[in-house]
């Protein structure tokens, strides 16, 4: 069974709840809390994108210790893609919901969902993580790389409030983060794979230092991506952006 979410704080505003999970970090609260708004003014994606939060979307971090080393302790990323996951089926049905590498979610092939960890070191040697996540419940962003849509283009009556999202999201959360925790990542590794978008197509990865085309094969049970470039070789990618044909 599952353990009881952590609490939930709820702000009208806030400048980015990541941010706020950091400050508080770096103040020496260790959580877990959830933090979160319907309203960011200065929202951040991965790479340090700019993230929108439209009217009735949901944006919310949850801040935690952990003694787990940084790299392992990223993992929660993927936690989190499957969580964001649950919610997106709980609300549209089962067919309309797959992740990207590393941790987009997707609907019909639209990205919904983006997914922020970032982390830091505490004074007594364990690190803080700041879990983010945004929704696209309502609104969709406009200025973005690849089509955007809303939980709500896909749903026959309105979508679930922030609020009401936020509590589906955290109680899948922790079934989520408890399998990463007793069974390790390859429970999680499973998971991600059976809601996989692009599994054995043709890609276009987005490095820090190079552009490579290939075809995704599959996850490897660290979370990395293995890639099959053109000459043969296999390649795993760690960090970057990976882009295929719809998606």
């Amino acid at each position: 069974m599952a353990a009881e979410p952590p609490p939930i704080e709820f702000h009208a505003e806030l400048d980015s709840t990541n941010a706020e999970a950091r400050r508080r970090a770096e103040a020496g609260e260790g959580g877990p809390v959830w933090i979160a708004t319907s309203r960011q003014t200065a929202g951040r994606g991965r790479r340090g994108r700019a993230w929108e939060t439209g009217d009735g979307n949901l944006a919310a971090t949850l801040l935690l210790t952990t003694d787990r080393p940084a790299a392992e302790a990223a993992q929660l990323s993927f936690v989190a893609a499957l969580a964001a996951a649950d919610l997106a089926e709980a609300c549209l049905g089962p067919g309309k919901v797959s992740v990207k590498w590393p941790n987009d979610l997707l609907i019909a092939g639209r990205k919904a969902v983006g997914i922020l960890v970032e982390s830091g070191p505490r004074a007594d040697g364990r690190l803080w993580l700041a879990v983010g996540v945004g929704i696209n419940l309502r609104a969709a962003p406009l200025a973005v790389e690849r089509p955007a849509t809303t939980f709500a283009e896909h749903m026959a009556g309105p979508p679930p409030t922030p609020e009401a999202a936020l509590e589906v999201l955290a109680r899948a959360f922790e079934r989520w983060r408890g399998l990463w925790a007793t069974q390790g990542f390859p429970a999680i590794a499973r998971g991600w794979t059976e809601r996989a978008h692009g599994l054995g197509q043709a890609c276009v990865a987005r490095l820090p230092n190079e552009t490579l085309e290939g075809v995704a094969e599959g996850m490897d049970e660290d979370g990395a991506l293995r890639l099959r470039l053109p000459d043969g070789s296999l390649r795993r990618i760690t960090a970057g952006d990976v882009f295929f044909g719809d998606a």
